[in-house]
C-alpha cells in the first residue's frame, strides 16, 4: 500500500495497493501408434531393406577386389619393365663389345665397313629402348601410388631399387563351386539383389489387404498458483483402419511389376554365377598353358644364348661371318624378352584366377581355398 497528500492539504489521500497474480503452468504431449503387421507389410519391407544393405556391403568388397587386382597387376608391370631394362642394358654391353670388336677387325681388314655399320644400327636400337622401358616402370609406379593414395616419391624410390619378377610356383586351387559362391562378392550382390526384389513381391502383396493401425496420445498438464494447485491428463485411443477399395488396379499392377523386378534379378543372379564359372575355367586354362609357356621359352633362352657363344668364337676364329654373331644376338634378345613377358603373362593370370574365385573375401573373412605359393625370382 503507498499513501500521496494531495494539494499539500492533508485531508485527500488516495490509497493505491497492487497485487501480483502468478500463475505456472506445466504442460507435455506424448503420442504413441501401434502398426498391425496382419499381412506381413512391415516385415517383408524389413527383409528387403536387409537384404540391400547385404547388397551394398558385398558392393564394397567388390570394389575392394577390383583395387587389390589393380594394385597387384600395376606391381607386376613395374618388375617386368625393370626386367625389360635389365636385359636391355645387357644385351647393351653384348653389342657393343661386338661393335668395338668389329670396328678394330675394320683397322685390321678382317672386316667390311658394312659390318661395322650394322653392328652400330645393333647398338643404336638397343639405346632406342632404354628411355621407353625407364617411362613404363615410372608410368607402373606412379599407378601404385595413386592406388595406395600416397604421393609418387614416398613410393617410387622404394620400387625403383628392383627385384625379380613375381613367379607363381605351387600348385592351383580352385576350390568347389559352393566355394565360388560364397566367395564372389559380385554374386553375393545378386543373390542379395534377388532376396530384396522378392521381398519387395511379399511388400507390394500385402498392400492389396487392409491395414490397421492404433493411435493414442496424452497430453498431461499441471497448474501452480498460489492457493490454488490443479493438474489435467487428457488423452485419446483408437484405431484407424485403412481399405485400399479404389486403388486395386493401382495396386496390383505394382505386384506385377514387383514380379517383373525379381525374374529381372534372377537372370542377373543366374548370368552372373554363369559368368563367375567361365571366368575360373579359363583363368585355370590361362595358368596351366602358362606354365608349359614358360618352361618351353626358359629352354630356348638357354639355345640361343649357347648358339650366341658358338657364334662369337666362331666369328673371332675367323669361321664365321658377323651377321650370324648379330643374328644370334638378336634371337637372344627375342627370347628373353619372351621369356619376361610370359613370366609376366602367368603372375596376372595367377592374379585372374584368385579374383575368379573370390579368395579370400568369403563372408565373415574366412578364406575357403587355400593360399598357392607365390616366390619372386632373380631375371
Amino acid at each position: 500500500p503507498a499513501q500521496l497528500d494531495v494539494a499539500g492539504t492533508g485531508v485527500a489521500r488516495v490509497e493505491l495497493r497492487t497485487q501480483l497474480d502468478t500463475r505456472n503452468t506445466s504442460a507435455g504431449d506424448v503420442q504413441l501408434s501401434w502398426l498391425l503387421d496382419l499381412f506381413g507389410l512391415y516385415k517383408r519391407n524389413t527383409e528387403s531393406a536387409l537384404a540391400s544393405l547385404d547388397s551394398a556391403y558385398a558392393s564394397a568388397d567388390v570394389a575392394r577386389l577390383t583395387l587389390i587386382q589393380d594394385l597387384v597387376s600395376s606391381y607386376i608391370d613395374v618388375r617386368f619393365f625393370q626386367q625389360r631394362l635389365a636385359l636391355s642394358k645387357a644385351n647393351l654391353k653384348s653389342r657393343q663389345e661386338t661393335y668395338e670388336l668389329t670396328k678394330f677387325q675394320l683397322e685390321a681388314g678382317a672386316a667390311s665397313r658394312l659390318d661395322v655399320v650394322q653392328a652400330e644400327g645393333l647398338v643404336q636400337s638397343t639405346l632406342a629402348e632404354i628411355p621407353g622401358l625407364e617411362t613404363n616402370i615410372r608410368i607402373s609406379a606412379h599407378h601404385i601410388a595413386t592406388l595406395l593414395g600416397l604421393p609418387a616419391s614416398a613410393l617410387v624410390d622404394e620400387l625403383l631399387k628392383g627385384s625379380g619378377q613375381p613367379v607363381f610356383r605351387g600348385g592351383i586351387t580352385s576350390g568347389i563351386p559352393a566355394d565360388l559362391i560364397r566367395n564372389r562378392p559380385d554374386i553375393r550382390v545378386a543373390e542379395r539383389d534377388l532376396a530384396a526384389a522378392t521381398a519387395n513381391i511379399g511388400v507390394a502383396q500385402a498392400q492389396l489387404y487392409p491395414s490397421i493401425s492404433l493411435s493414442g496420445s496424452i497430453s498431461p498438464s499441471y497448474i501452480n498458483q498460489r492457493g490454488i494447485h490443479g493438474g489435467l491428463t487428457p488423452w485419446s485411443f483408437g484405431p484407424t483402419l485403412n481399405l485400399p477399395i479404389f486403388d486395386g488396379g493401382r495396386l496390383r499392377a505394382n505386384v506385377k511389376s514387383a514380379q517383373s523386378d525379381a525374374a529381372t534379378a534372377y537372370l542377373n543372379w543366374k548370368s552372373t554365377v554363369l559368368t563367375a564359372v567361365e571366368q575360373v575355367e579359363n583363368a585355370l586354362s590361362a595358368v596351366r598353358r602358362d606354365a608349359q609357356t614358360v618352361a618351353a621359352l626358359q629352354a630356348q633362352v638357354k639355345t640361343t644364348q649357347e648358339t650366341l657363344e658358338l657364334s662369337t668364337a666362331s666369328y673371332k676364329d675367323g669361321a664365321s661371318s658377323l651377321l650370324d654373331v648379330l643374328d644370334a644376338q638378336r634371337q637372344v634378345s627375342l627370347a628373353q624378352a619372351s621369356l619376361a613377358a610370359s613370366v609376366q603373362q602367368m603372375a596376372k593370370d595367377y592374379v585372374s584366377l584368385n579374383i575368379a574365385v573370390g579368395g579370400g573375401f568369403a563372408p565373415g573373412g574366412k578364406t575357403t581355398a587355400p593360399a598357392a605359393k607365390v616366390v619372386t625370382v632373380k631375371g
